[in-house]
């Protein structure tokens, strides 16, 4: 009995040895981009985008907890307007301010998220006319550090938040094409 238990204590041992190592592997930063193609004007979808009011209209985030909490502070859109929310478990708590607003081609967002984990990236969103649609372009980036390297051993960043980017843009498309 005891040797079986110091079998499985040292299987236990290497398999997190193994997780540590292969987590000191992956990159210390992290991207996730998505894009689509919207039949409307750039300068239609950017008034969404600059507006953390409108939010709520596409978002992927806005209904995975209805009973979240959100607080607008600053401008009242554009460069300095804030948007802060605390949710359940599927949303978080966290807060963005928008540091740019380049009429009607780019908009970059400070993104800080405080719980279920710590974590401070930058969105952007960058729109291209292409005749009379445009190309909406939204990418998330920022710093992986050790914690957020030992879950992408197990699952991808990418596939998981991605589903919400290409959800999102689905609702962006659909509410602006209007």
């Amino acid at each position: 009995m005891f040797e079986a238990i110091v079998i499985i204590a040292v299987i236990v041992a290497v398999a997190i040895v193994i997780i540590l190592i292969l987590a000191a592997t992956k990159p210390d930063t992290f991207r996730i981009e998505r894009s689509g193609i919207i039949n409307a004007p750039a300068e239609k979808i950017f008034a969404v985008l600059n507006d953390f009011h409108q939010w709520g209209g596409w978002s992927p985030w806005e209904h995975k907890d209805p009973d979240m909490k959100r607080t607008f502070g600053g401008a009242e859109r554009g460069k300095g307007a804030t948007y802060g929310w605390e949710g359940d478990k599927n949303v978080g708590t966290g807060r963005m301010e928008i540091l740019e607003a380049n009429t009607p081609s780019k908009l970059v967002i400070k993104l800080d998220f405080f719980k279920p984990f710590e974590a401070h990236n930058t969105a952007e969103f960058t729109m291209l006319p292409q005749g009379n649609a445009t190309n909406v372009h939204w990418v998330m980036h920022g710093p992986a550090n050790f914690m957020s390297k030992v879950m992408q051993v197990f699952m991808s960043m990418d596939k998981m938040v991605g589903k919400d980017f290409e959800q999102g843009l689905a609702n962006l498309k659909q509410l602006t094409e209007k």
